[in-house]
């Protein structure tokens, strides 16, 4: 009897072909869900220049980074952990796939694509089913029959314009509404000869058979006011093509923040931003912005040399709604002598915007270029700008001033830095020498007002403490009643502490602010340092 011999079976190495071939499959099942994400979830809101760069990115990680970075800049609350933007879009995908499919998803469709991209329109005249009607008087008016419609109304759309009227038309009557820059798309006898005429028709004063032969492009028929602006054919596929770009994301020429690689951060800046109030219904949000020299690229011409940074910034509500006009500002260093370039490198350059928000929140968004190095960054921030309520004991914010002093009387109230009568320039970097001098601004509302003196009753304290050791290095109190033009309304808490005996080192400055009429205090703090 013979014993069955066991083979051992030895696996060849797979070919360079075959190793291509199983390697070509796996990059395309690993691209798959980053292809579905640019083309379906993202296609209609996607900028071009954007949409060139991610094609660009070569790894998993690269492309995992530039989505994050994609939702992040239209975050319009990067502070927090939710991207309103981000859940609302994918409402909306959701929303379109439910209301439009139509034998394709509904996110697919005309109506998808501009509901994704901007949202329920203002007004939605919508004709669900095929039927007889009256034409507008600026479409030549007359009686008609209509194939299923919506006429979809913007009052205002960023990057299109006001008053956006947008078409859609059912000629195939399988609920797929195309969308339409032609108003003679809808009527349903357009082709039909002696049927469907326009008022001139019906009177004799214009054929049917023109309109085959109409110059604009579109089949409307002549009538009253058909020659409004309304009807231009320019405008009204300018239009047209514009819904169908994807949304502008901020900036005017700076929109592309994306070019061939995505760029962010490359030219530093620090942003503060202080709140004011005036009324109960306006806050003074002062907006300080502040770049290094040495992070900027000068041009030397003639022996001189200057530098020059663009600023671009815009205020929108919470659902990305432009809240008044952006503002826009060239700061410049320079010009200098070139042999003194060394000298102004070592120094920032700094600007400040105020601007008068109702409270509320809000997102800020600042882009900064550098037009002769070509870099540029963008920030956001979201702005919670707080109420000036009557009766209410409260602050505004706490300024660590390296300029503090009073206007002249011609200056009150104008120019970069000025709140009220004074100049109150923001240290951005909390960092002082000891050689120089700390100004410390605040203003205090609402005090109750003594009954017998007619002024305020409270004290000031101001306490410094070195950060880790938590070693008291000074504390004093003043009186209200003492601080000059003090009143129960307004008081102006102006101070400058001179550190030449501070050692260097982190501190903790801590105002007290107590009303003793009311039994209440108030605490600020910010932290500042030696060196």
């Amino acid at each position: 009897m013979m014993m069955a011999q066991q083979r051992e079976t030895v696996a060849k190495p797979p070919s360079n072909r075959q190793r291509n071939r199983a390697e070509a499959r796996l990059k395309k099942e690993l691209e798959t869900p980053y292809k579905r994400w640019l083309d379906e979830e993202v296609g209609w809101i996607i900028s071009d220049e954007e949409r060139t760069a991610f094609k660009r990115l070569q790894t998993d990680d690269e492309r995992q980074e530039f989505i994050e970075q994609f939702w992040l800049r239209r975050d319009p609350s990067p502070d927090t952990q939710e991207n309103e933007f981000r859940e609302e879009h994918y409402r909306r995908i959701a929303w379109a796939n439910d209301r439009f499919a139509s034998g394709i998803p509904g996110w697919k469709t005309d109506r998808g694509m501009i509901y994704i991209k901007f949202g329920a329109p203002d007004e939605n005249d919508s004709h669900p089913s095929p039927g007889p009607g009256v034409r507008d008087i600026e479409e030549g008016g007359g009686n008609t029959t209509f194939f299923a419609y919506e006429r979809w109304r913007y009052r205002y759309l960023d990057g299109v314009g006001q008053d956006v009227i947008i078409e859609f038309v059912d000629k195939s009557m399988t609920n797929e509404y195309r969308m339409t820059w032609d108003p003679s798309e809808k009527d349903a006898l357009l082709r039909v000869p002696g049927a469907g005429l326009t008022l001139f028709e019906q009177m004799g004063l214009a054929d049917k058979n023109d309109r085959f032969t109409n110059q604009t492009g579109m089949m409307l028929g002549k009538g009253p006011l058909s020659d409004t602006a309304r009807m231009n054919m320019f405008d009204r596929y300018g239009r047209y093509v514009d819904v169908q770009k994807a949304p502008p994301i901020k900036f005017k020429d700076l929109d592309a923040v994306v070019n061939s690689t995505i760029k962010y951060n490359q030219l530093p800046i620090q942003v503060r931003v202080d709140y004011i109030p005036v009324t109960e219904a306006s806050v003074n949000t002062n907006i300080t912005i502040q770049f290094k020299r040495e992070d900027i690229q000068f041009k030397t011409t003639n022996g001189v040399s200057k530098a020059a940074v663009n600023i671009y910034g815009k205020i929108t509500s919470m659902t990305r709604r432009q809240v008044g006009p952006p503002f826009e500002e060239v700061v410049e260093a320079g010009p200098f002598p070139a042999e003194s370039e060394a000298v102004w490198r070592k120094g920032s350059s700094i600007y400040q915007k105020t601007l008068p928000l109702a409270p509320g929140n809000y997102r800020l968004s600042v882009v900064a270029k550098d037009t002769i190095g070509d870099t540029q960054t963008v920030y956001d921030v979201r702005l919670d700008v707080p109420r000036l309520q009557e009766d209410v004991f409260s602050t505004s914010s706490l300024i660590l001033a390296d300029d503090l002093q009073k206007l002249a009387v011609r200056s009150i109230g104008t120019g970069m830095f000025a709140i009220g009568s004074s100049k109150v320039r923001p240290r951005m970097d909390e960092t002082f020498k000891r050689t120089e001098t700390l100004g410390i601004y605040m203003q205090v509302y609402n005090f109750d007002m003594d009954e017998t003196t007619r002024k305020p009753d409270g004290s000031i304290t101001y306490e410094i403490v070195k950060n880790g050791s938590n070693e008291k290095v000074l504390e004093f109190t003043e009186a209200v009643s003492d601080i000059p033009g003090s009143a129960a309304s307004q008081t102006v808490i102006e101070k400058k502490l001179d550190l030449k005996d501070m050692a260097p080192g982190d501190y903790t400055l801590q105002l007290k602010v107590t009303d003793k009429l009311r039994e209440e205090t108030l605490t600020s703090s910010a932290k500042f340092k030696v060196i």
